[in-house]
């Protein structure tokens, strides 16, 4: 299952673990990403805290948590390669990994097609 959040966040849930990442809409608009501030494993995230920060050439952008729950990996590749997620947003660019407290919270995002609606003008 992959949700989309209105801000622009995506979430692959794989049985507990929630894989989040910024959609490629966002990195589109955000332009060449040169630098990624990752949350740390360990780290308890409550549903729309900040849990990463993404910059670019042309602007800054905070990551919500589109979920709550305790974070169990993070992708150490962007903090080298930052670009990644210019050319794989929502595969080899992943931000993190989450174990969720409450899968419920899933009901909230958007599937893909609800997605691409609200992206619609």
């Amino acid at each position: 299952m992959i949700g989309f959040t209105k801000d622009h966040e995506w979430v692959r849930v794989e049985g507990e673990l929630a894989t989040i990442g910024i959609t490629d809409h966002a990195q589109s608009e955000l332009g060449d990403i040169v630098f990624v501030d990752l949350p740390s494993v360990g780290d308890k995230l409550r549903i729309g805290d900040e849990s990463a920060i993404v910059e670019s050439v042309k602007a800054a952008g905070e990551v919500s948590a589109p979920v709550s729950g305790e974070v169990v990996a993070v992708n150490e590749l962007l903090l080298e390669a930052p670009g990644t997620i210019n050319s794989d947003a929502q595969g080899g660019g992943w931000m993190y990994r989450i174990r969720m407290d409450d899968a419920s919270e899933l009901d909230a995002l958007m599937d893909e097609t609800e997605y691409r609606t609200h992206l619609a003008p």
